[in-house]
């Protein structure tokens, strides 16, 4: 699935809770796969949870939609995203790192 670039909008997100030990990560990338979402996850040393998330506004806020529960045993207490306009960056894929 081609996407314009005019179409891509990219978000950073924080989520807070239980969201680390709970296969969040891993279940944010099979979510994100399914969802053609791309860019990446990863853990944060204050226990919570940061990604970058790439592609349509639909895909976005589906993916945000996602997040707000997580997988079973998560416990997200706040999802904070922030649109970022650094349209330069493109990424192929969505990861863990």
């Amino acid at each position: 699935m081609t996407q314009h670039n005019l179409d891509l909008e990219t978000n950073r997100v924080v989520v807070s809770g239980k969201v680390q030990g709970v296969g969040y990560r891993f279940s944010a990338v099979r979510q994100a796969h399914e969802l053609g979402v791309t860019g990446w996850v990863r853990n944060q040393h204050d226990g919570t949870v940061e990604a970058v998330l790439q592609g349509t506004p639909d895909q976005i806020d589906q993916m945000l939609s996602w997040m707000r529960y997580g997988p079973p045993g998560a416990s997200v207490e706040n999802v904070d995203a922030e649109r970022l306009y650094d349209e330069s960056r493109r990424f192929d894929s969505f990861q863990q790192l």
